[in-house]
């Protein structure tokens, strides 16, 4: 981060810092306290530095040129500002408007709005009708890979919203924009953070069919807290999705080719939903990608999740399959979310860690760790 100033929290107003970059700060307390409560202070730990200006500006200028979202803004990131002016960001596809509406996240999302019991917990379906989604980007992709190459990103990372009005849940873009990066960027490895695309095997099949190097799908939370925190979501329909792409990543027809091989060069350059496993559509073998796809998922603490919890979280991710897990402290990003339950100390971190590790697990855990903050630092531990 840079050294022009630091401020618990939300930052404010500070000398240097550029316009735009506290939008991704976490609030200095949590949500409006109830009569007579006291508001809870962050501990020192928990800190934000103002980033370098000139270099954060030219990011947000050329994502605005590119009409592109980014996570670090839609879901008001903590480390937006060290990310942008490092001058790297998280791609957002298929819009900013979101039809579910998980009560951790500051991303706007249709699913809302809606009444008590109108969510389809077995699907995952939103109660958004997909009014206020947008219409799907076919240019999209290409000006994903064009705001890589300028930024120079030698790890791309593309998240999306949730997309539940679109039948294969947006993994058809997910596979172009893959594609437009291998075109664009031949060296650079790709890491894409998928929704749970509704439990859609054939949708998850077209996405890993295009071969990123990393496949992430978090979590979020502990089983328990799901009705609260991931009303739309299932625990174990996201772990699933954890085991196909960790089986698929293991299985014998990707053995000795390295992650982005061509399997075959008659394949079509455009992945299909009913492509089978380990097909690459795209991309020449290239040195200096992991021995084979790597399978990572994330998730916050400071929630109200214990400890015991937490150990179950990463022993049901190994069994999975998983390589790598972040874990990283909860912080309510606008007063419409869930309050903080607890900040979690950095020796807790620490022993997460320990624990992920005994079960052959590659954990980055602290309290500003989100599943995409230095990602690239990752994938070379979990390789």
């Amino acid at each position: 981060m840079s050294e022009a100033g630091e401020k618990h929290g939300s930052p404010g107003p500070v000398e240097g810092a550029p316009p735009g970059w506290a939008e991704g700060a976490p609030p200095a307390t949590r949500a409006a306290p109830a009569a007579g409560a006291r508001a809870r202070r962050k501990p020192d730990w928990l800190k934000i530095k103002a980033p370098a200006p000139r270099q954060f500006r030219a990011t947000a200028a050329l994502l605005d040129e590119l009409r592109l979202h980014t996570v670090c803004s839609e879901a008001r990131c903590p480390n937006k500002g060290e990310c942008f002016a490092s001058g790297t960001a998280t791609f957002l596809i298929l819009g900013d408007v979101c039809t579910r509406g998980c009560a951790f996240c500051a991303v706007e999302g249709e699913g809302k709005a809606g009444p008590p019991g109108s969510n389809d917990h077995a699907t995952g379906r939103g109660t958004g009708g997909g009014t206020g989604v947008s219409a799907l980007d076919e240019d999209e992709p290409h000006r994903v890979a064009e705001a890589a190459r300028r930024l120079g990103l030698r790890h791309v990372v593309i998240t999306s919203v949730t997309r539940d009005d679109l039948p294969d849940g947006g993994a058809a873009q997910f596979a172009a924009a893959i594609s437009a990066v291998r075109t664009a960027m031949p060296e650079a490895t790709v890491e894409v953070l998928t929704p749970d695309l509704g439990g859609d095997e054939a949708a998850l099949r077209a996405v890993l069919a295009a071969r990123p190097d990393v496949l992430n799908h978090n979590l979020e939370t502990v089983s328990r807290l799901y009705p609260s925190v991931r009303p739309q979501a299932r625990y174990e329909r996201s772990l699933e999705l954890l085991a196909r792409a960790a089986a698929w990543a293991r299985s014998p027809e990707l053995e000795g080719a390295p992650s982005g091989a061509s399997r075959d060069a008659a394949t079509p350059a455009v992945a299909h939903a009913d492509a089978p496993l380990g097909a690459d559509p795209f991309a020449p073998a290239r040195a200096g990608r992991p021995a084979r796809p790597l399978v990572k998922t994330g998730f916050m603490v400071g929630l109200g999740e214990s400890a015991l919890e937490v150990g179950e979280v990463l022993a049901d991710a190994a069994a999975a399959g998983v390589d790598a897990v972040t874990i990283g402290q909860y912080l309510q990003p606008d007063a419409g979310c869930l309050p903080v339950g607890r900040y979690v100390t950095p020796e807790e971190f620490e022993g997460y860690e320990r624990r992920g590790a005994a079960l052959g697990l590659a954990v980055v855990a602290a309290p500003f760790v989100r599943s995409s903050y230095r990602a690239g630092e990752l994938l070379k531990r979990g390789a």
